[in-house]
């Protein structure tokens, strides 16, 4: 009889502590941590993303530049702008853009796909992320576009 205890008890031990670890390890996968990279100006409402456990999400971008004012040129270059912007937190987060999955896609003018979507390409390999693009009665300020993104790595 000892000696299946001398078996049982530290296996049933050991068993224990694998689901302690298991469960404390689950824990940390979902703790939520702002991605804000620097030279984020502070008093946003929102942060510009989001990382949970091996998701990362991208808040809305508009083709403003580091002097918070839209960069000229129309379309393409605000596209390229809010991508480069969608980047930079991608790659704050330790992710990047061929980690995107999903992209969505707000234009205020749906003429202006073509030519978005020109400027848009380059940044993805394929297979390119799944993408929903809408038109929208404005954004802020004087933008043309916002792009937000959700990136995520494989484990």
């Amino acid at each position: 009889m000892r000696s299946i205890f001398k078996w049982v008890v530290p296996g049933i031990v050991g068993v224990m502590l694998v689901a302690v670890l298991a469960l404390a390890h689950r824990g940390r996968e979902t703790e939520r941590r702002g991605i804000n990279p620097p030279g984020t100006p502070s008093g946003y409402p929102f942060s510009r993303g989001i990382a949970v456990g091996n998701t990362v999400y991208v808040a809305g971008h508009i083709g403003s530049g580091k002097n918070g004012k839209i960069v000229e040129g129309g379309i393409g270059p605000e596209t390229k702008q809010a991508l480069e912007n969608i980047k930079e937190v991608v790659t704050e987060a330790g992710f990047s853009m061929s980690d995107i999955v999903s992209v969505n896609v707000y234009l205020t003018d749906i003429n202006d796909i073509g030519e978005m979507s020109k400027a848009y390409t380059p940044y993805f390999a394929d297979p390119k992320p799944v993408r929903a693009t809408v038109q929208v009665a404005g954004l802020v300020g004087t933008a043309r576009v916002e792009i937000s993104a959700i990136a995520q790595k494989a484990r």
